[in-house]
């Protein structure tokens, strides 16, 4: 299942536990203030193990499972 949405979304779904692993398309613009993704993980119930990476000259693929501590 994909889920559509920006980081406060994203966060609500792996803080609830429905997440199993996600993929981040990142593409450095800078368009001045956002959340940051990571900082809101519960980190006390969740640990993110980062298992691929792959890079093009304009955007990096970052692939993370979601593991309960």
């Amino acid at each position: 299942m994909r889920i559509a949405g920006g980081a406060g979304t994203i966060l609500q779904y792996v803080n609830a536990g429905l997440v199993d692993e996600f993929d981040i398309a990142l593409a450095p613009v800078l368009f001045g203030d956002g959340i940051r993704l990571f900082e809101g993980v519960d980190a006390s119930r969740i640990a993110l193990e980062p298992v691929r990476s792959e890079s093009s000259p304009r955007v990096t693929h970052l692939t993370y499972v979601v593991r309960e501590r």
